[in-house]
C-alpha cells in the first residue's frame, strides 16, 4: 500500500488500545498537574517501550510505566510490573539515555490506575 492511501485510511485501533491510550492521558495529566513536564510519550526500541519519560524539576528524569487494569481480580494494576516487564523498561531507558553526554539523574515510577483510582509509585524498582 502506497503512502497516500495509508493516510487516507482510518486508523483501526482495538477497544485495548483506546483504553491503554485513554489511560496514559489520564497519567500525563495526573503528573502535569504536579509540575512534571513530558519529555517524549511512547518511546520505543527494539528492547521495550516506555510510556511516558517527564522531567521532574530540572535535574531528573522519570521514566513512568501506566498500567491500567478495570478491576482487582488479577492482582490490580500495579501487580502487573513483573519483573520482565521491569528489565525491558531498564533496557529502554538505557537507549534512551545515550543522547545524552552526561545522563541526568533518573528513576523509575509507576501509575497504576484501578478502575476510577489512581496510584503513584515513585522509585517503583531500581535499574
Amino acid at each position: 500500500m502506497n503512502f497516500f492511501k495509508k493516510m487516507l485510511q482510518p486508523e483501526r485501533r482495538s477497544a485495548r488500545q483506546i483504553s491503554g491510550q485513554l489511560g496514559e492521558d489520564a497519567a500525563l495529566d495526573y503528573l502535569q498537574q504536579r509540575q512534571f513536564t513530558l519529555i517524549e510519550r511512547n518511546f520505543s526500541c527494539k528492547g521495550g517501550e516506555i510510556d511516558l519519560i517527564m522531567r521532574d524539576g530540572v535535574a531528573s528524569l522519570v521514566f513512568v510505566e501506566v498500567r491500567q487494569r478495570a478491576d482487582n481480580r488479577h492482582g490490580g494494576a500495579a501487580a502487573s510490573v513483573t519483573i520482565s516487564k521491569q528489565r525491558r523498561l531498564i533496557i529502554a531507558a538505557q537507549h534512551f539515555l545515550q543522547r545524552y553526554r552526561q545522563p541526568p539523574a533518573c528513576r523509575f515510577d509507576v501509575i497504576a490506575i484501578d478502575g476510577d483510582v489512581i496510584e503513584w509509585i515513585k522509585n517503583a524498582f531500581d535499574a
